[in-house]
């Protein structure tokens, strides 16, 4: 795993970013955590590359507020621009 930002989707609307970091906290320092309102997914970005890659192979799939979470590795982000043809 190259990075330090990780993915976490499934999330239940009711969880909140300290929950969230308090989670992710029992694998090293949680630098920044945002949840996107209203669509179930996060992202939690850890201080190092190794505590980011235990979290995810320990939290992946596990049961959090009643709900079966994914994390992963987070991807970069895309630009929403489109190339139109003339």
């Amino acid at each position: 795993m190259q990075g330090k930002k990780l993915y976490v989707g499934n999330l239940d609307y009711s969880v909140t970013k300290e929950a969230l970091s308090e989670l992710f906290s029992e694998f090293g320092e949680v630098v920044e955590v945002t949840i996107i309102e209203g669509k179930g997914f996060g992202f939690v970005e850890m201080k190092e590359p190794a505590e980011a890659e235990s979290a995810m192979s320990d939290l992946n799939g596990k049961d959090f507020k009643g709900r079966s979470l994914k994390v992963d590795e987070a991807r970069p982000k895309r630009d929403n621009q489109r190339n139109f043809r003339r």
